[in-house]
């Protein structure tokens, strides 16, 4: 979250010291510097606070998170709990441990003064020690499906008593294959006339007004700027290249662009590890995030990019959803989106909260196909450019190490099942000894027959 002013059309002149916040919600608010609502919060707070249910699209960067998250502790603050009553307050289901991580990072900025307890779960780090802090009692839970399953069928928490239900990223769930495990969750909540409930995402489908007519009471559907779904502040620009080219493009747009804190999105793991390596063997300080890497890394390599230290971060669509990092000046289409509205979360990584950022898509003969339906999707042409020749980068080429002259230019003979392998005159070093040489044993020749 980032201290909030008027700026374009992104803010509204409403002010938050217009709405009836809590001492505690307004003083974390005014520490955080937020002054002005955004269109999103301006439409959807007054309902919220009221109790109504919602299903709300909205750019990315439009301050989602924030609506949300006032609107359950002021839930909290203002209604006493039932005596007995267990288990988590509210609940929020995130698709991504990303997006869940900075969720309940928001939340313990703007719950600093509620004296509430929120804990954030998620697969791959801490297990044991996020069960164990579940089981003590908590308000506010954050996580991901799969995790949120587990501890439940342990019985270390129970969602019977749940008052607050936020799905954020709906689309993104059904996306990932987290339908059922969505489904199962729903079912141990209370009834939707008996919760509040909210889901949140970038694009409002089909597929999740279905979920919301049948899981929430009676929701009020909210679009902001349905005819533009892509922020106005980003600057859009689309290189048709060849596949072979594309690395000599991506070197020149950096040294042209600047590459202080840029996002790098391909479509699988094997292109963002060899990518990495292609960018440092030209001296360029990036690394990967991806779905296969460990949690703990993961994490790391987010801070360092949002801390600066790292310029360049290089990302799968792990990393298009709901993450806000402040000062993403560029966002680069490396490999087009096989999803079209992939796209759109991609390219709202940048320009945040008003902010201005630049988005340059490169479309080679591997993914070109998908522009057609990106473009539909956002209801405009992407404005094509003719990359100049100077665009071009030299390109270092990748050469494997030789070997060095006391290696053997013979491959080892592979040994024959059950015997060990031969030895080389260098495995030793050197200081082999001569083989010794058994003797030749001669058959005895047979007996000449006597003559006759």
């Amino acid at each position: 979250m980032t201290a909030e002013t008027p700026t374009g059309g992104l803010f509204t002149e409403t002010t938050f010291e217009q709405l009836e916040l809590s001492d505690e919600i307004r003083r974390a608010v005014d520490d955080l510097g937020f002054t002005h609502l955004t269109q999103v919060q301006d439409q959807v707070l007054p309902l919220t606070l009221s109790g109504r249910d919602v299903a709300v699209q909205a750019q990315t960067g439009t301050g989602k998170t924030a609506t949300y998250l006032i609107t359950i502790f002021e839930h909290a603050l203002r209604r006493q709990r039932p005596e007995g009553a267990d288990g988590p307050r509210a609940l929020i289901v995130t698709p991504t441990r990303e997006l869940a991580v900075q969720v309940a990072h928001d939340a313990e900025a703007l719950g600093r003064y509620t004296g509430l307890k929120t804990l954030v779960v998620f697969g791959g780090l801490d297990y044991h020690k996020q069960r164990d802090e579940l089981r003590q009692g908590v308000d506010l839970l954050v996580g991901t499906p799969g995790r949120l399953i587990d501890y439940h069928k342990q019985r270390v928490y129970s969602l019977r008593n749940t008052e607050l239900l936020v799905i954020d990223e709906c689309d993104r769930l059904f996306d990932m294959g987290f339908a059922e495990d969505l489904q199962w969750i729903l079912r141990r909540l209370p009834h939707p006339k008996d919760r509040q409930s909210m889901m949140y995402t970038a694009t409002l489908s089909y597929r999740v007004m279905t979920l919301g007519w049948r899981q929430m009471n009676n929701p009020v559907e909210i679009v902001i700027n349905p005819e533009n779904i892509t922020p106005e502040a980003i600057s859009q620009r689309l290189y048709h290249v060849g596949a072979r080219e594309k690395l000599s493009l991506l070197l020149g747009l950096l040294e042209h662009e600047g590459a202080e804190r840029t996002m790098i999105f391909v479509n699988t793991r094997y292109m963002a590890k060899r990518l990495v390596e292609d960018l440092r063997r030209h001296s360029y300080e990036a690394r990967a995030l991806t779905g296969n890497v460990m949690q703990r890394r993961r994490l790391k390599v987010l801070d360092d990019f949002k801390d600066g230290s790292l310029p360049i971060l290089v990302a799968t669509d792990v990393a298009s959803r709901g993450l806000h990092i402040e000062g993403v000046s560029h966002v680069i289409n490396y490999d087009l989106p096989q999803d079209p509205e992939d796209y759109v979360h991609r390219i709202g990584r940048t320009a945040r909260a008003g902010a201005e950022g630049k988005a340059i898509s490169l479309a080679c003969e591997d993914f070109v196909y998908s522009l057609d339906g990106i473009q539909k999707l956002v209801g405009y042409e992407i404005p094509a450019v003719v990359p100049q020749p100077e665009l071009f980068a030299e390109v270092i080429p990748f050469r494997r190490s030789r070997r060095t002259d006391h290696e053997s230019s013979r491959r080892p003979r592979k040994a024959a099942p059950g015997r060990a392998p031969a030895r080389s005159d260098n495995d030793a070093g050197g200081d082999t000894k001569p083989r010794r040489r058994r003797p030749r044993r001669h058959k005895p020749k047979p007996d000449s027959k006597p003559s006759s």
